[in-house]
């Protein structure tokens, strides 16, 4: 599974990269701190893996610590084989002190 870090994403930002950014957090976690992301809960993404647009572009997920997010991926990655999904490493935790 690739992996980006938060540095490595705020490059791609500064960049003007084109990805998406999906967050699979709970809404209220989303409220309380939040990267400007896609609010797609983990336990939504299957009945909601229609809002993720790709279209070519780099997909990367992220939750707390970097595990809900690895199982996001694991999950969606059959469904968009054409797509390239990127784990955000060891998620928003330490971003949020």
């Amino acid at each position: 599974m690739k992996e980006i870090s938060y540095h490595n994403l705020l490059e791609w930002k500064k960049e003007g990269k084109d990805f998406e950014l999906i967050d699979v957090r709970e809404k209220w976690e989303h409220e309380d701190f939040n990267i400007g992301g896609k609010l797609i809960p983990l336990g939504e993404i299957m009945q909601r893996k229609n809002e993720i647009n790709g279209n070519g572009k780099p997909i990367v997920v992220y939750c707390k610590r970097g595990i809900r997010s690895q199982i996001a991926i694991q999950r969606l990655s059959p469904h968009f084989e054409h797509l390239d999904f990127y784990n955000l490493e060891n998620g928003v935790y330490n971003l949020m002190k």
